[in-house]
């Protein structure tokens, strides 16, 4: 191969990967506008594709870093069925170092295009740093989130900076930020409202 259809060949892949980032992004927020309305989840769980999904093996477009909340259920809220998501929850959806692994994975091992954090509304664990939480037991939890929110007070204000903030932590991994970099991988901040339903996608300076 000559070093031009290198370079082209490398630019027809770079310009693949975004787009299949893009498309990922309009399946989930399609699929939320669904939601908005829905009474029911609309995501195939049917027998056929739990089989196929075993045999194949998964091949998920996006990983979704979200609360651990039981109001706050990635599949659901984008009315995607088994396969599609790879989901890492924890509770105010903060990156720790397993957290930071398992996006790793989902990034080099799965070939996912599409990174999202996703905060929310009303979430008991930016509330209880807001209300002065001090049990070391959940300073794991806490610390992160004080960090990211400094000063603020408005509950929703502070969920957004939080999400910020847990994308800037995924970004201090090398190999995560050199793929942005390269525009192999399009990470973004989210704020899902547990009153109306609606993703709401974040500008990063928001911070």
């Amino acid at each position: 191969m000559t070093l031009v259809n290198c370079f082209d060949s490398i630019r027809l892949e770079l310009i693949t990967m975004k787009k299949k980032a893009l498309d990922a992004l309009n399946r989930l927020l399609s699929g939320n506008v669904e939601y908005l309305n829905a009474k029911v989840a609309q995501g195939d769980v049917s027998p056929d594709l739990r089989q196929r999904l075993c045999d194949e093996g998964q091949k998920p477009y996006a990983a979704i870093v979200a609360c651990s909340d039981s109001r706050v259920v990635p599949e659901d809220i984008f009315m995607r069925s088994l396969g599609e998501l790879f989901v890492i929850r924890v509770a105010g959806n903060v990156i720790g170092e397993t957290q930071a692994a398992s996006v790793t994975y989902a990034v080099q091992h799965l070939g996912v295009p599409l990174v999202m954090v996703l905060g929310h509304t009303h979430c008991g664990a930016i509330s209880a740093v807001l209300e002065g939480c001090d049990d070391e037991a959940l300073n794991p939890l806490s610390r992160p989130i004080a960090n990211a929110i400094g000063s603020v007070k408005d509950p929703d204000e502070a969920s957004a900076l939080n999400a910020v903030n847990a994308l800037k932590e995924l970004r201090c991994i090398s190999d995560i930020a050199a793929m942005e970099e390269q525009e192999e991988l399009l990470l973004l901040p989210a704020l899902y409202h547990t009153d109306s339903g609606k993703v709401e996608v974040l500008e990063e300076d928001h911070a």
